[in-house]
């Protein structure tokens, strides 16, 4: 199979693994977006597949995928909605860590060094894939968005957040965050591989998946917190696509 990875971005993160779970330390900007995101996907998956968010394990019968999954900030909490989870990650160094703090909460996670190609050419299938900020990291988006619809079971849902490519995403996410704030070493992101909300929907549909819904997540530099906006796509963004059922 051929890969999408892009071994120079794999490095960055795993020099950076360790700290994964210090909400003060590199990955300081996804410990403050993980709420805001959690609250788009799980709102998601219950819509889509009919699950009371309210009621105990509400994603229990559910196989979900988090490609890219770090130290598992995304993986642990869909595992105590009742997902069966799996956790992938290229950086090899990043998935100890997430093994040891499953762990220590007492959660089962099968977590795999490996790529969203090896996986969907194994045959693995899946109700739910996260493809949460992956997709501007990898060689190849196109291939790598079609390597997640073969991952899907038909009916199965991706959820896939990115950044926007204009001046202002360059002035956040570059300047603000890695240069100024110091939240991101510098050159953690390449701003010509950041993708327009347009160009995203267009590579989702050439994939085989039919998107459903897309929505901006915005920073408040105030009161340091994030919120879903129905209309501010600017820096941050999320999408959701369905592979449909065969007729």
């Amino acid at each position: 199979m051929q890969t999408t990875i892009d071994p120079a971005e794999v490095a960055k993160f795993e020099a950076m693994a360790a700290e994964w779970w210090d909400p003060k330390g590199k990955f300081k900007p996804l410990h403050l977006m993980n709420p805001c995101r959690l609250d788009y996907i799980t709102a998601q998956i219950a819509a889509e597949f009919g699950r009371d968010l309210k009621g105990a394990l509400p994603f229990q019968g559910l196989r979900l995928l988090d490609i890219g999954c770090g130290g598992g900030l995304l993986s642990e909490p869909m595992a105590r909605l009742g997902a069966t989870v799996v956790g992938a990650d290229a950086a090899a160094r990043n998935i100890p860590v997430a093994q040891v703090h499953a762990e220590q909460m007492g959660l089962t996670i099968d977590y795999r060094v490996t790529t969203a190609e090896d996986m969907a050419a194994a045959g693995e299938q899946f109700d739910v894939v996260l493809n949460m900020e992956v997709v501007e990291h990898v060689a190849d988006p196109q291939g790598y968005l079609t390597a997640c619809h073969d991952l899907l079971n038909p009916g199965g849902i991706m959820i896939c957040s990115t950044l926007n490519r204009n001046p202002q995403s360059f002035m956040m996410a570059i300047v603000g965050a890695e240069w100024v704030m110091r939240w991101l070493p510098k050159g953690t992101h390449d701003w010509q591989k950041f993708i327009t909300p347009d160009e995203l929907y267009s590579l989702i549909q050439r994939a085989g998946l039919t998107p459903l819904d897309r929505k901006g997540m915005v920073f408040n530099p105030v009161t340091w917190s994030w919120r879903i906006s129905d209309r501010d796509l600017s820096v941050n963004y999320v999408t959701t696509s369905r592979k449909e059922p065969m007729s």
